[in-house]
C-alpha cells in the first residue's frame, strides 16, 4: 500500500538541463516511476528522449536558454500546452566557472548566477502560477549542492548561487505550502558528472575528495534519481523547504 504514495503515474515532469547527468538521472528515474518527461535543455537531448521511452513514458524536448528570462513564459506555455498539465517542476540547469577569487570576472559572475539562481528563481515562479490556476499544486525541487554548505575553492560565483539556491528554496516553501505547493531541494555530494570531471581528472585532488567520503565514492547520477522521485511523489506531501543532502556522508565528516 506504502508504494503506491511514491507512484506518479498521470504526471508531468518539467526537468531543465537533462541531456546528461543528474538532470538524466533525475529525468529517467521520474518516467521509471509513472512520469512524463519535459525536457528544457540548451541544445539537443542526446540519448534521454530513448531513454525515456524505454521506460514506457513519453518524452518532449523544448530548446531554451534558460540564462535568458525572456524565453520562461514561453517553455512554461509550451510545456503545459504539450501535455495538458504541469505537476513537476526539476530545476536543475546549471554552470560552473573556476578561477582565483582575486582574478574572477563580473561576466563569470553574472552568467553563473543568471543560470544558476535567477532562472531557478523564474521558472518556480512560472510553474507555481500554472499550479494556482490548475487549481492543483504541485512539486519543485531544487537542485543545490554541497557549496550551498561550504566555500569551496575558486568557484565564488557557484558557491554564492548555491547557498542561495538554499534559501529560496526554504522562501518559496513558506510562501506556497498553504497553496499545496511543495518547494524542496536536492544537495548533491561530489558526483561523476560533467561538472566535475576537471576535478577528477586531477589524481591528488581526487584521492583527497574521495577519501573524505565515507562511502569512498563518488556518486552517480542514478543515486540522485530516487531522492527526486520520493520528493516529487506523495509520500514526500508534509515536507517543505528541506535541502535533502545525497552526498554519501559528506557532510557527516
Amino acid at each position: 500500500m506504502i508504494l503506491r504514495s511514491f507512484g506518479l503515474d498521470g504526471k508531468v515532469a518539467i526537468v531543465s538541463g537533462c541531456n546528461t547527468g543528474l538532470g538524466q538521472g533525475m529525468a529517467v528515474a521520474l518516467a521509471q516511476a509513472g512520469a512524463d518527461i519535459i525536457g528544457v535543455n540548451y541544445g539537443s537531448a542526446d540519448d534521454t528522449p530513448e531513454l525515456i521511452e524505454k521506460a514506457g513514458r513519453r518524452f518532449h524536448n523544448i530548446t531554451a536558454d534558460l540564462s535568458q528570462p525572456c524565453v520562461i513564459s514561453d517553455v512554461v506555455a509550451e510545456a503545459r500546452r504539450t501535455f495538458g498539465r504541469i505537476d513537476i517542476l526539476v530545476n536543475n540547469a546549471g554552470i560552473i566557472r573556476r578561477e582565483d577569487a582575486i582574478e574572477f570576472s563580473e561576466s563569470d559572475w553574472d552568467d553563473v548566477l543568471n543560470i544558476n539562481l535567477k532562472s531557478v528563481f523564474l521558472m518556480s515562479q512560472a510553474v507555481a502560477r500554472v499550479y494556482n490556476e490548475q487549481e492543483s499544486g504541485g512539486k519543485i525541487i531544487n537542485i543545490a549542492s554541497m557549496l550551498s554548505y561550504q566555500g569551496g575553492i575558486r568557484v565564488p560565483s557557484y558557491t554564492a548561487s548555491k547557498s542561495a539556491v538554499m534559501g529560496l528554496t526554504r522562501a518559496l516553501a513558506n510562501e506556497w505550502a498553504s497553496s499545496n505547493i511543495n518547494v524542496n531541494a536536492i544537495a548533491p555530494g561530489y558526483m561523476a558528472t560533467n561538472n566535475t570531471a576537471a576535478l577528477r581528472a586531477d589524481d591528488v585532488r581526487e584521492k583527497a575528495i574521495r577519501e573524505r567520503i565515507p562511502a569512498n565514492r563518488w556518486g552517480t547520477p542514478e543515486d540522485v534519481g530516487g531522492s527526486a522521485v520520493f520528493l516529487a511523489s506523495p509520500a514526500a506531501d508534509y515536507i517543505n523547504g528541506f535541502t535533502l543532502a545525497v552526498d554519501g556522508g559528506w557532510l557527516a565528516r
